[in-house]
């Protein structure tokens, strides 16, 4: 699934394309993704002027008119791309705008993971997919204090509270992996455990990953690309996500990165380095 640092990425390169632009033609090929699209969805979006493009964790907020609000996400397969009418359609193109500059956006879906719905915006953020989300973790309000006492009294593993979108917005399985390596800190170190100076490690590997990540386009991993239909690079800078039996990058502890399962889900980790 992308994660934070991808959609991003896409929201930037749609932004390019759609602000400012009108919607000529709404298509919807199907009725649904993972759930159903809202009523007459296609009349709303037809004729209607895009705004600026924003984002809430893993969701793309693209404003439409005086009032309107489409919430995007990309589910597990989902890639939405801005080209050109001459492009052919693709299997699974569910979604297709036709914008007044002869720009082509569509919504590629394979496993329908992803969901569209509309919102008025100024009901957006009691809206049940976004109500409850923590902080942004590249916005002042997720600091150490904040993290610390988010974590205080939780008996979860660090990793899994990272996780937790009501704590912190945006996160995903490969880059808490990244920013934990970077901080020095076990994925199996109990939350409650965690203390200021942890805490304060933690918020800086995740800035720190984050932003690397988004400056490279975020990580193509199976069906992400970036809006253009570029591949993003950050795959290729990852210490430890993927890299299970290699030496342990970038220090002399001699180690090994290690693969677990937690919660269902691996994590690599350096069991020497990060304690």
């Amino acid at each position: 699934m992308p994660e934070l640092p991808e959609v991003e990425t896409v929201r930037r390169g749609l932004a390019l394309k759609m602000s400012g632009r009108r919607i000529l033609q709404a298509e919807l090929r199907r009725p649904d993704l993972r759930r159903p699209f809202p009523p007459a969805l296609a009349l709303k979006l037809k004729g209607a002027r895009i705004g600026a493009l924003g984002r809430r964790g893993k969701y793309i907020l693209i404003e439409l008119d005086a009032d309107g609000l489409l919430l995007l996400h990309l589910g597990m397969s989902g890639r939405v791309t801005a080209g050109s009418a001459a492009l052919p359609d693709a299997p699974h193109d569910h979604v297709v705008l036709r914008l007044d500059d002869g720009t082509v956006i569509r919504l590629n879906d394979p496993r329908r993971f992803g969901l569209l719905d509309y919102v008025k915006r100024c009901e957006a953020a009691q809206h049940p997919l976004l109500a409850g989300l923590g902080p942004e973790p590249l916005e002042a309000e997720f600091n150490g204090s904040y993290l610390l006492a988010k974590l205080a009294g939780k008996i979860t593993p660090v990793k899994s509270a990272l996780l937790d979108q009501r704590i912190v917005a945006g996160l995903g399985n490969i880059y808490v992996c990244e920013a934990l390596f970077r901080a020095g800190v076990s994925p199996r170190r109990l939350a409650a455990s965690i203390g200021r100076g942890r805490a304060d490690r933690l918020v800086a590997g995740i800035r720190s990953v984050l932003t690397e990540a988004i400056e490279a386009g975020g990580s193509s991993l199976r069906d992400y690309v970036q809006a253009d239909g570029e591949l993003g690079y950050f795959q290729h800078r990852w210490a430890v996500y993927g890299h299970e039996g290699d030496p342990c990058p970038g220090c002399d502890c001699g180690g090994r990165v290690r693969r677990i399962v937690q919660a269902g889900r691996s994590t690599y980790f350096c069991a020497k380095r990060q304690r």
